[in-house]
């Protein structure tokens, strides 16, 4: 069974070109290298929402937890967090669309 890492994000303020810049070069590649597909990008303009909504999935749950234990994603991770205010993330059953 397919499962999705949900995460969530406020960019930090005056971090935002920075934050795009690790996004496009880093991130997504660093993602899909670790064996994340990256599934859905939401960034929220209005509203009291986290601001970045991001999701990627993993072909079971096992891959999933050794993914988020593995070195690289630590790395990649904890550069993020330079970058970003109130990360959060949960692992849930995949499904199509939007989910929270």
């Amino acid at each position: 069974m397919a499962v999705k890492l949900l995460m969530t994000w406020d960019i930090k303020s005056g971090r935002e070109a920075e934050f795009f810049e690790f996004q496009v070069r880093e991130w997504v590649p660093g993602l899909q290298k670790l064996g994340l597909e990256p599934t859905d990008a939401w960034y929220t303009m209005y509203g009291a929402s986290p601001q970045i909504m991001i999701g990627g999935t993993a072909k079971t749950l096992k891959t999933m937890n050794q993914i988020l234990e593995t070195e690289q994603w630590l790395a990649l991770k904890g550069q993020l967090l330079g970058l970003v205010d109130n990360y959060d993330q949960k692992v849930v059953k995949a499904s199509s669309g939007f989910q929270l």
